[in-house]
């Protein structure tokens, strides 16, 4: 979380475009990358960044049970990312030695997933369930917990969420706009992803 201001969340539709995106992602300085299960093509694009592109760390999100954790571990995910939380899922990832970055939307979700020991947390989705107003109202009784505010977050309502003493970064889809992959515009992915790096402080 404290790699960049913004991890990216990538939907991939061609195996044909992952390479090529994680690399115009890494020369813009954005190494952490989520790739979403939600295309039957997900698995597939993260064993080819896996294999292609060592120096980016490449991870699943829309992880949803153990079956989703076993197969992004076996497609060489470093780190998985959750749309919510539950203790069968931790598990899941702890038993397949993946980084998770739980989901939650509640108080009640925060303090399941610290009792299981997770006190780094995706706020999702950030926007719809309270924005910055939330995350400021669970400043009080969750002091220790830091987050991710993940969902409706652009570049421009970033710096709102990263002037949040309880954020540490954002996760967010606008470092690989609608189209881009299959325009092969990586030189915009780029520029993007350098344009972000400033954001919260991060790369001065």
């Amino acid at each position: 979380m404290q790699d960049a201001p913004v991890i990216p969340v990538i939907v991939l539709n061609d195996v044909a475009h992952a390479v090529p995106m994680a690399r115009a992602l890494l020369a813009g300085g954005i190494r952490m990358l989520e790739i979403t299960l939600r295309t039957p093509q997900a698995l597939a694009c993260i064993e080819a960044i896996a294999r292609e592109v060592p120096d980016a760390v490449v991870g699943a999100g829309t992880v949803r049970s153990k079956a989703d954790a076993q197969a992004a571990a076996s497609a060489g995910a470093r780190f998985a990312v959750s749309p919510g939380y539950t203790s069968a899922v931790g598990q899941a990832c702890r038993d397949a030695g993946l980084a998770l970055l739980p989901g939650v939307a509640t108080g009640g979700e925060i303090m399941a997933a610290c009792e299981d020991g997770y006190t780094e947390l995706k706020f999702f989705p950030a926007v719809q369930a309270g924005g910055v107003a939330m995350l400021k109202a669970w400043a009080g009784p969750f002091f220790d917990v830091k987050f991710c505010p993940t969902g409706g977050i652009t570049l421009q309502n970033a710096p709102d969420f990263l002037a949040l003493k309880n954020v540490v970064c954002v996760g967010g889809s606008w470092l690989v706009p609608s189209g881009t992959a299959e325009q092969g515009d990586w030189g915009r992915v780029t520029r993007l992803a350098n344009e972000t790096r400033g954001l919260g402080g991060f790369g001065r």
